[in-house]
Protein backbone atom coordinates (compact mmCIF):
# COMPACT_ATOMS: atom_id res chain seq x y z
CA UNK A 1 0.00 0.00 0.00
CA UNK A 2 1.39 3.10 -1.17
CA UNK A 3 1.80 5.91 1.98
CA UNK A 4 0.58 9.14 1.94
CA UNK A 5 2.88 10.34 4.76
CA UNK A 6 -0.39 12.19 6.68
CA UNK A 7 -1.08 11.99 9.94
CA UNK A 8 -4.26 10.97 11.28
CA UNK A 9 -5.41 11.71 14.85
CA UNK A 10 -9.21 9.56 15.85
CA UNK A 11 -10.46 9.92 19.34
CA UNK A 12 -13.01 7.29 20.46
CA UNK A 13 -10.90 4.83 18.12
CA UNK A 14 -11.86 1.89 20.19
CA UNK A 15 -14.72 0.65 19.00
CA UNK A 16 -18.27 1.90 16.92
CA UNK A 17 -17.59 4.84 14.08
CA UNK A 18 -14.69 5.72 15.57
CA UNK A 19 -13.13 2.33 15.24
CA UNK A 20 -14.27 2.68 11.52
CA UNK A 21 -13.22 5.83 11.06
CA UNK A 22 -9.13 4.48 12.35
CA UNK A 23 -9.87 1.33 9.54
CA UNK A 24 -10.47 3.51 6.85
CA UNK A 25 -7.62 6.14 7.58
CA UNK A 26 -5.03 3.11 7.67
CA UNK A 27 -6.81 1.52 4.32
CA UNK A 28 -5.68 5.10 2.89
CA UNK A 29 -2.37 5.18 3.81
CA UNK A 30 -2.17 7.36 6.60
CA UNK A 31 -0.09 7.40 9.23
CA UNK A 32 -2.45 6.88 12.83
CA UNK A 33 -2.22 8.59 16.18
CA UNK A 34 -5.27 6.69 17.62
CA UNK A 35 -6.82 7.47 21.67
CA UNK A 36 -9.45 6.29 23.73
CA UNK A 37 -10.07 5.29 27.21
CA UNK A 38 -9.83 1.62 27.20
CA UNK A 39 -7.17 -0.83 27.18
CA UNK A 40 -8.57 -2.24 24.44
CA UNK A 41 -7.26 0.82 21.85
CA UNK A 42 -3.79 -1.63 22.10
CA UNK A 43 -5.29 -4.64 20.27
CA UNK A 44 -6.54 -1.81 17.65
CA UNK A 45 -3.57 -0.74 17.22
CA UNK A 46 -1.99 -3.92 16.38
CA UNK A 47 -4.80 -4.90 14.11
CA UNK A 48 -4.37 -1.56 11.91
CA UNK A 49 -0.64 -2.12 12.00
CA UNK A 50 -1.29 -5.68 10.15
CA UNK A 51 -1.56 -3.27 7.14
CA UNK A 52 1.92 -2.28 7.43
CA UNK A 53 1.38 1.82 8.41
CA UNK A 54 2.58 3.51 11.44
CA UNK A 55 -0.05 3.37 14.15
CA UNK A 56 0.51 5.08 17.91
CA UNK A 57 -2.14 4.16 20.58
CA UNK A 58 -2.81 6.14 23.62
CA UNK A 59 -5.13 5.16 26.32
CA UNK A 60 -6.02 8.32 27.52
CA UNK A 61 -9.21 10.21 29.51
CA UNK A 62 -9.68 13.01 27.02
CA UNK A 63 -12.58 13.98 29.23
CA UNK A 64 -9.53 15.82 31.22
CA UNK A 65 -7.30 18.34 30.44
CA UNK A 66 -4.18 16.17 31.29
CA UNK A 67 -5.71 13.90 28.52
CA UNK A 68 -5.94 16.07 26.22
CA UNK A 69 -2.61 17.37 26.68
CA UNK A 70 -1.08 14.11 26.68
CA UNK A 71 -2.56 13.35 23.50
CA UNK A 72 -1.38 16.62 21.66
CA UNK A 73 2.38 15.45 23.11
CA UNK A 74 1.98 12.49 21.59
CA UNK A 75 1.63 13.78 18.53
CA UNK A 76 5.60 14.91 18.96
CA UNK A 77 5.53 18.00 17.60
CA UNK A 78 4.37 16.72 13.53
CA UNK A 79 2.14 18.46 11.91
CA UNK A 80 -1.68 16.60 12.14
CA UNK A 81 -3.61 17.00 8.95
CA UNK A 82 -6.74 15.13 9.61
CA UNK A 83 -8.19 15.25 13.05
CA UNK A 84 -10.90 13.18 13.57
CA UNK A 85 -13.08 13.99 16.75
CA UNK A 86 -15.35 11.28 17.76
CA UNK A 87 -14.99 10.76 21.47
CA UNK A 88 -17.46 11.21 23.19
CA UNK A 89 -20.33 9.39 25.59
CA UNK A 90 -24.14 9.59 25.98
CA UNK A 91 -26.65 9.17 28.45
CA UNK A 92 -30.08 8.63 29.13
CA UNK A 93 -33.36 8.22 31.16
CA UNK A 94 -34.97 11.36 33.17
CA UNK A 95 -32.03 14.45 33.66
CA UNK A 96 -33.52 14.55 37.00
CA UNK A 97 -33.12 10.75 38.01
CA UNK A 98 -29.38 11.03 35.88
CA UNK A 99 -26.46 10.82 38.46
CA UNK A 100 -24.86 14.34 38.63
CA UNK A 101 -21.24 12.75 38.34
CA UNK A 102 -22.58 10.76 34.96
CA UNK A 103 -23.98 14.63 33.49
CA UNK A 104 -20.69 15.92 34.27
CA UNK A 105 -18.91 12.84 32.55
CA UNK A 106 -21.07 13.61 29.47
CA UNK A 107 -20.40 17.41 29.27
CA UNK A 108 -16.20 17.30 30.40
CA UNK A 109 -15.71 14.81 27.46
CA UNK A 110 -18.17 15.68 25.10
CA UNK A 111 -17.94 19.18 25.60
CA UNK A 112 -14.35 20.61 27.16
CA UNK A 113 -12.44 17.71 26.00
CA UNK A 114 -13.29 18.42 22.05
CA UNK A 115 -12.96 21.93 22.63
CA UNK A 116 -9.48 21.87 24.17
CA UNK A 117 -8.37 19.55 21.45
CA UNK A 118 -10.20 21.33 18.46
CA UNK A 119 -8.00 24.70 20.25
CA UNK A 120 -4.82 22.86 19.92
CA UNK A 121 -5.28 21.46 16.57
CA UNK A 122 -6.73 23.96 15.09
CA UNK A 123 -4.04 26.58 15.50
CA UNK A 124 -1.69 24.18 14.40
CA UNK A 125 -3.31 23.68 11.33
CA UNK A 126 -4.16 27.48 10.87
CA UNK A 127 -0.26 28.33 11.49
CA UNK A 128 0.74 26.00 8.49
CA UNK A 129 -2.63 27.32 6.50
CA UNK A 130 -3.66 23.19 5.72
CA UNK A 131 -5.35 20.14 7.43
CA UNK A 132 -8.87 18.80 7.51
CA UNK A 133 -11.24 18.82 11.08
CA UNK A 134 -14.17 16.10 11.38
CA UNK A 135 -16.59 16.74 14.06
CA UNK A 136 -18.96 14.23 15.13
CA UNK A 137 -22.00 15.78 16.20
CA UNK A 138 -25.40 14.14 15.77
CA UNK A 139 -28.88 14.51 14.71
CA UNK A 140 -29.77 14.74 17.81
CA UNK A 141 -28.32 18.34 18.49
CA UNK A 142 -31.25 19.60 16.33
CA UNK A 143 -33.61 18.50 18.43
CA UNK A 144 -34.63 18.71 22.69
CA UNK A 145 -33.48 15.21 23.89
CA UNK A 146 -36.19 14.26 26.20
CA UNK A 147 -34.82 11.42 28.02
CA UNK A 148 -31.33 12.45 26.51
CA UNK A 149 -31.26 15.39 27.41
CA UNK A 150 -27.80 16.64 27.78
CA UNK A 151 -26.15 14.86 25.72
CA UNK A 152 -28.57 15.99 23.14
CA UNK A 153 -27.33 19.45 24.43
CA UNK A 154 -23.64 18.94 24.21
CA UNK A 155 -24.49 17.47 20.27
CA UNK A 156 -26.21 21.41 19.42
CA UNK A 157 -22.95 22.61 20.96
CA UNK A 158 -20.58 20.52 19.07
CA UNK A 159 -23.03 21.01 15.89
CA UNK A 160 -22.81 25.00 16.27
CA UNK A 161 -19.22 24.59 16.83
CA UNK A 162 -18.64 23.29 13.91
CA UNK A 163 -19.99 25.59 11.41
CA UNK A 164 -18.92 28.66 13.52
CA UNK A 165 -15.36 27.10 13.56
CA UNK A 166 -15.41 26.62 9.90
CA UNK A 167 -16.77 29.84 8.85
CA UNK A 168 -13.69 31.59 10.93
CA UNK A 169 -11.29 29.43 8.89
CA UNK A 170 -12.56 29.83 5.67
CA UNK A 171 -10.15 30.76 3.26
CA UNK A 172 -7.01 29.72 5.61
CA UNK A 173 -6.62 25.83 3.56
CA UNK A 174 -8.62 24.67 6.96
CA UNK A 175 -11.48 23.17 6.24
CA UNK A 176 -14.19 21.79 9.18
CA UNK A 177 -16.85 19.08 8.66
CA UNK A 178 -19.44 17.94 11.23
CA UNK A 179 -20.83 14.46 11.08
CA UNK A 180 -24.44 14.62 12.15
CA UNK A 181 -25.14 10.29 12.11
CA UNK A 182 -28.45 9.36 13.42
CA UNK A 183 -29.11 5.90 16.07
CA UNK A 184 -26.54 4.11 14.83
CA UNK A 185 -25.44 0.27 15.84
CA UNK A 186 -22.77 0.48 18.56
CA UNK A 187 -22.03 0.36 22.02
CA UNK A 188 -23.32 3.93 22.27
CA UNK A 189 -27.10 2.69 23.97
CA UNK A 190 -25.43 0.05 26.20
CA UNK A 191 -23.02 2.57 27.78
CA UNK A 192 -25.72 5.07 27.96
CA UNK A 193 -28.50 3.03 30.29
CA UNK A 194 -30.65 3.22 27.10
CA UNK A 195 -31.28 -0.96 26.26
CA UNK A 196 -35.11 -0.75 27.65
CA UNK A 197 -35.64 2.36 25.43
CA UNK A 198 -37.37 2.39 21.72
CA UNK A 199 -34.18 3.11 19.81
CA UNK A 200 -31.98 1.47 21.70
CA UNK A 201 -33.44 -2.11 21.05
CA UNK A 202 -34.69 -0.55 17.10
CA UNK A 203 -33.07 -3.43 14.59
CA UNK A 204 -32.65 -0.29 12.16
CA UNK A 205 -30.08 1.39 13.57
CA UNK A 206 -26.95 2.44 10.85
CA UNK A 207 -23.92 0.53 9.99
CA UNK A 208 -21.09 2.31 11.94
CA UNK A 209 -18.67 1.58 8.71
CA UNK A 210 -21.34 3.33 6.97
CA UNK A 211 -21.50 6.16 8.68
CA UNK A 212 -17.24 6.32 9.17
CA UNK A 213 -17.04 6.14 5.26
CA UNK A 214 -19.33 9.59 4.89
CA UNK A 215 -17.69 11.69 7.55
CA UNK A 216 -14.14 10.80 6.06
CA UNK A 217 -15.75 11.39 2.46
CA UNK A 218 -17.33 14.51 3.49
CA UNK A 219 -14.22 15.52 5.38
CA UNK A 220 -11.94 14.94 2.39
CA UNK A 221 -14.32 16.88 0.05
CA UNK A 222 -14.04 20.04 2.48
CA UNK A 223 -17.80 19.66 3.10
CA UNK A 224 -19.35 21.63 5.63
CA UNK A 225 -21.23 18.72 6.94
CA UNK A 226 -23.19 15.55 6.47
CA UNK A 227 -25.89 13.83 7.54
CA UNK A 228 -25.35 9.71 7.02
CA UNK A 229 -28.45 7.72 6.11
CA UNK A 230 -31.42 8.69 4.35
CA UNK A 231 -33.67 9.18 7.18
CA UNK A 232 -31.67 11.14 9.19
CA UNK A 233 -31.30 13.38 6.06
CA UNK A 234 -35.04 13.93 6.31
CA UNK A 235 -35.00 14.08 9.96
CA UNK A 236 -32.28 16.88 9.82
CA UNK A 237 -34.29 18.64 6.91
CA UNK A 238 -37.55 18.86 8.81
CA UNK A 239 -36.43 19.78 12.40
CA UNK A 240 -35.71 23.59 11.92
CA UNK A 241 -39.47 23.25 10.59
CA UNK A 242 -41.69 21.93 13.18
CA UNK A 243 -42.03 23.38 16.88
CA UNK A 244 -39.34 22.19 19.49
CA UNK A 245 -42.42 21.31 21.49
CA UNK A 246 -43.34 18.78 19.17
CA UNK A 247 -39.78 17.80 18.64
CA UNK A 248 -39.24 16.80 22.12
CA UNK A 249 -42.63 14.68 22.37
CA UNK A 250 -40.97 12.76 19.57
CA UNK A 251 -37.91 12.10 20.85
CA UNK A 252 -39.41 11.21 23.79
CA UNK A 253 -40.83 8.29 21.94
CA UNK A 254 -37.61 7.23 21.14
CA UNK A 255 -35.54 7.81 24.41
CA UNK A 256 -37.95 7.29 27.16
CA UNK A 257 -37.36 3.99 29.27
CA UNK A 258 -40.19 1.13 28.74
CA UNK A 259 -40.77 1.02 32.38
CA UNK A 260 -41.34 5.04 32.49
CA UNK A 261 -43.70 4.60 29.33
CA UNK A 262 -45.61 2.23 31.17
CA UNK A 263 -46.07 4.15 34.15
CA UNK A 264 -47.23 7.55 32.02
CA UNK A 265 -51.11 8.30 30.85
CA UNK A 266 -49.54 10.99 28.67
CA UNK A 267 -47.10 8.43 26.61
Amino acid sequence: MDRTGKLAVITGASTGIGHEMAKICAEEGHDLLICANEARIESVAAELRAGGGEVIALQADLATPEGVDRLWDATGGRPVDYLLANAGIGLGEAFLDQDLGEIGEVIDLNVKGTTHLLWHVGRQMRERAEGRILITGSIAGLMPGSYQAVYNGTKAYLDSLSYALRNELKETGVTVTCLMPGPTETEFFDRAHMEDTPVGEDDSKDDPAMVARAGYKAMMKGQSGVASGFMNKVQATFAGLIPDTVLAQMHRHMAEPEDDQKTDPAA
